[in-house]
């Protein structure tokens, strides 16, 4: 059975950082790209960062470049969101996904909770 287990969030001031990490167990990941998404109040959940398996390639939403960086551990299933300068505008739920090359397989994590004050 495969498990995402989020962790980090917590309330924080506008300006501050929080670091975001995601443990994935219940099988192997190979071919497995990582991402994060958020979920703010009344909205639909958005694409924030992505650590792809070829290549250790990431991406990002345009919103948070050059704030955010996300890394994987494949030796520990783990994928990490470091947020700085956060906003307000950065307050929702972010999620953990892992999602097989190939599409044919997604999974997602409960969620963490993330507010910023101004």
């Amino acid at each position: 059975q495969v498990q995402l287990v989020e962790s980090g969030g917590g309330l924080v001031q506008a300006g501050d950082s929080l670091r975001l990490s995601c443990a994935a167990s219940g099988r192997t990941f190979i071919n497995y790209d990582m991402r994060w998404y958020r979920q703010a109040p009344g909205k639909g959940r958005e694409f924030v960062a992505a650590a792809y398996w070829s290549g250790y390639s990431t991406s990002y939403a345009d919103s948070v470049k050059g704030r955010f960086t996300i890394s994987r551990d494949n030796a520990k299933n783990t994928v990490t969101l470091q947020m700085n300068s956060l906003k307000p505008e950065n307050t929702g739920i972010y999620y953990c996904n892992v999602r097989s090359s190939d599409f044919a397989n997604v999974y997602w994590g409960q969620g963490t909770q993330v507010t910023v004050s101004s």
